[in-house]
């Protein structure tokens, strides 16, 4: 309790009326939920968010970017429960302690394995002349290699029928933007992007339209004589890699030495001493990692990277090794296809196997037939033969 007495040079009138302070918490996280979840769909996931404050604060879980809860349920322990878990609940969610004090929150993502791949995001056209650049941001893969396709068709006043013809083209492996040529000048055109994996088709991508450049009516005079430069641009230095609960987490600097401007760079890999193949041409000139996860166990890989500016590119970077030995290892968007599905391996494996005992007992089958018939035969020859007297 606390009372307040006001003085100045001719004294006092006396003190306030006592007030009462009372002292509370704010909110705080016990036992807040990890980063991210990665579980098969059907699933049960049970991702736990408890707190403590004076009073007792509320604790309510919301997806972000979504009303409601899509199907989840929380336990009288604030725990979110998806039971089973579906693909729509693949994303970001948020968990909120409440009090009369204050409000906190945390966010976790969840990754719904098992799945078709989810829409890609953020797509953009670049019109150029009798042609345009689409560019995208691949959504989650579902936990298996996707692949992507550009769809388009255009847009004319009068069709002859009553809908469009869309033409797809296929986008190259690991690659996330495409040229689409050979286009009609100053037609609308409309863009959309497919991606698929081994479960499926995921949705189309949001439509996006777009006009091409057409050739320019004046006239434009010649360019000069271009001067020649030399061009210096060294590779990429101090490549790393490091273990990570996603995956393998690479880290490099840039070029010491590049007299133009960076364009990006591109992840080499090979795995086993084969032969190196590009994993990611479109990694940003910004950028000093990449995260590769998804790598096969118990394999050994070697990584580098190139850099390139304009059409110029780099020799490679030094190289670095990494083992899958006993590393756990999550599917992902950026691992390679896979050569046999298990369930048809392990149906080829078992078929050669009959095969090869049905062989086996077919050769036993057939010595044992020819050693009676010898037997036989033998037998006949050592018998005296029938005499018969008149």
């Amino acid at each position: 309790v606390y009372a307040c007495t006001p003085y100045n040079s001719y004294g006092t009138a006396g003190e306030s009326r006592p007030t009462r302070v009372l002292l509370k918490d704010p909110p705080a996280f016990v036992v807040p939920p990890k980063q991210e979840y990665f579980q098969e769909v059907g699933r049960e996931l049970v991702i736990p968010c408890t707190a403590h404050g004076d009073p007792p604060p509320t604790v309510t879980w919301v997806k972000v970017g979504s009303p409601g809860q899509s199907g989840a349920r929380v336990d009288g322990n604030s725990s979110l429960i998806f039971r089973p878990l579906i693909k729509e609940q693949h994303g970001l969610w948020e968990c909120t302690a409440t009090n009369a004090v204050a409000s906190i929150s945390t966010t976790t993502s969840v990754h719904v394995l098992g799945t078709s791949p989810h829409a890609v995001t953020n797509v953009s056209v670049l019109p150029l002349l009798l042609a345009a650049n689409i560019s995208w941001e691949p959504g989650f893969d579902g936990g298996y290699f996707q692949r992507f396709s550009v769809w388009y068709t255009p847009l004319v006043k009068h069709p002859p029928r009553a809908h469009h013809d869309w033409v797809s083209l296929s986008v190259p492996v690991g690659s996330q933007h495409l040229l689409v040529e050979n286009l009609q000048p100053d037609t609308s055109y409309q863009f959309s992007v497919l991606a698929q994996n081994k479960l499926g088709s995921g949705p189309f991508s949001q439509i996006v339209t777009s006009v091409p450049r057409g050739f320019p009516v004046t006239t434009v005079p010649p360019e000069p004589p271009a001067m020649t430069m030399r061009i210096f641009l060294s590779p990429p230095q101090a490549l790393t890699a490091n273990e990570t609960v996603r995956g393998v987490l690479l880290q490099w600097e840039p070029p010491a030495q590049f007299s133009v401007a960076l364009s990006g760079y591109a992840l080499e890999l090979r795995q086993d001493k084969g032969g190196w193949e590009v994993l990611d041409r479109s990694i940003p000139s910004t950028k000093t990692q990449v995260l590769v996860p998804g790598l096969i166990k118990d394999a050994f890989y070697e990584f580098r990277l190139v850099a390139f500016a304009g059409s110029y590119i780099s020799d490679p970077s030094n190289t670095v090794n990494v083992s899958t030995a006993g590393m756990e290892v999550y599917p992902s968007r950026t691992q390679l296809p896979e050569l046999l599905p298990q369930p048809v391996l392990a149906g080829v494996i078992g078929g050669i196997c009959f095969l090869s005992v049905a062989i086996i007992f077919s050769t036993m089958a057939a010595c044992i037939m020819n050693r009676r018939r010898a037997a036989r035969i033998q037998k006949r020859r050592q018998d005296p033969p029938l005499v018969f007297s008149p």
